[in-house]
């Protein structure tokens, strides 16, 4: 499947039938810089078999990282569960850097969560921490230690209680059922929030989490809606003839910007939500789409072919000038700024195929990420570590997930059938 740079080519975007069950992860690379981590099975006290492993998921998150290797179980040399209990000289001899530990007790119906990390090298205790949680809480508990571990190592935030909406299908071709569903970052607690009979597009998170823009072809033509997450209530935005769709908000959550081409020909506008209004930035003959803002909000990035080819442009909103940015290559598309804008992710074609691909904009160097050979709509982490695609595997489309230094990879299958159009949340909390 040839990656989307404009929405007349989206239009013929084919899905295969699919049932509605969480993604899995599949590790597909492994990073060779990763730091050697032991997490030990948390300590039970008072309770039965747990809903969920905390240890275990707290492990698979820091392996998906790229950033960790955890050891396996089996060569975990003790069991302990508090920094006391650490003999720091028999974990350097199985060579881990850093090692987690905890106990879980319960406490009427909720779960009281004590979890330790010590630098084994430096034979001291880094983090100590204690939740308390419900018994559906567990995963978010999980999850939460894991960004607790990974800002304590790395020094960047974690990224691993954010959520991921994504976009199925399933059905004949004459029949096809699309659903928009949001996630856990790692697949898990899948929930459909939307379904159609029509196609559904280029989910947008809003910049504080609570909702979603993305179109919708439900009335027979594009439109754009957002929709709130916490209460299922949405809203049309836009109804015009044409292209409606690629939009994506300011980081003040104030803006959409969009393709729109109810003048014409596709160009990129700005909606005030609020009021209503829309600001045309681009004027030109060529097809302008899938605008990205900036962190600072000072900069529209988007892709426009009007130098004969999908290009990547930036488009300064105080000085009213847009100026193309890539030139390797005769196929840039769907730009993404990384979280400090210093990195520009996007589609590159090779010789092999569209991949991911990264542009350090101090350097110019433009990087690619992926071996797949049929990737498109990336969409960055807010920690800037690793980005979310779709792409093909076989004959069905899945998620993959790249680091941004392209050292580990993981793929995110749904049971059956296709899954597209992944777009990453901001932090949750």
């Amino acid at each position: 499947m040839k990656p989307i740079f404009a929405m007349l080519t989206a239009l013929l975007l084919i899905f295969s039938s699919l049932a509605n069950a969480d993604l899995t992860i599949e590790i597909t690379q492994g990073s060779d810089r990763a730091v050697p981590i032991a997490v030990v099975p948390f300590a039970q006290q008072g309770q039965a078999n747990l809903p969920e492993n905390v240890a275990e998921i707290v492990r698979n998150d820091l392996e998906h990282s790229g950033q960790f290797s955890p050891l396996a179980n089996s060569a975990l040399i003790a069991r302990p569960s508090s920094s006391e209990e650490v003999k720091y000289r028999d974990w350097r001899a199985v060579d881990s850097n850093y090692l987690v530990v905890g106990k879980i007790t319960q406490e009427g119906g909720d779960y009281r969560i004590q979890f330790e990390l010590m630098d084994i090298y430096g034979e001291r205790r880094m983090l100590g921490e204690v939740v308390t949680v419900g018994r559906n809480q567990l995963r978010s508990a999980a999850h939460y230690i894991s960004d607790q571990v990974f800002e304590a190592v790395t020094g960047i935030r974690g990224a691993f209680s954010t959520k991921i909406a994504y976009v199925t299908a399933e059905g004949a071709a004459d029949g096809r059922r699309y659903g928009l569903h949001i996630a856990d970052a790692d697949g898990h607690n899948s929930q459909q929030i939307l379904t159609s009979d029509e196609p559904i597009m280029s989910p947008a998170w809003s910049p504080d989490g609570n909702k979603l823009a993305y179109t919708s072809f439900e009335t027979g033509r594009p439109a754009i809606y957002i929709q709130n997450l916490a209460n299922s209530q949405r809203v049309q935005v836009t109804s015009f003839e044409g292209i409606n769709g690629a939009a994506t908000w300011s980081p003040d959550g104030r803006k959409l910007a969009m393709s729109l081409s109810k003048d014409g020909q596709p160009e990129i506008y700005i909606m005030d939500i609020s009021a209503g209004s829309f600001q045309r930035l681009t004027n030109n003959s060529a097809i302008d789409t899938e605008p990205d803002w900036s962190s600072d909000g000072e900069h529209l990035l988007f892709t426009s072919d009007r130098s004969g080819g999908p290009q990547l442009y930036r488009y300064d909103l105080s000085g009213g000038e847009a100026k193309r940015i890539t030139y390797t290559g005769n196929y840039n598309s769907r730009g993404r700024f990384s979280p400090v804008d210093d990195n520009i992710f996007m589609i590159h074609r090779a010789s092999d195929g569209y991949h991911v691909a990264k542009k350090d904009m101090d350097t110019d160097r433009l990087t690619i990420l992926t071996e797949s050979r049929w990737d498109e709509s990336p969409s960055v982490a807010p920690n800037g570590s690793m980005i979310i695609f779709a792409t093909q595997e076989g004959n069905r489309g899945v998620l993959g997930v790249v680091s941004a230094d392209g050292k580990a990879s993981y793929r995110l299958p749904a049971a059956q059938g296709d899954v597209r159009e992944p777009a990453w949340s901001p932090f949750l909390n």
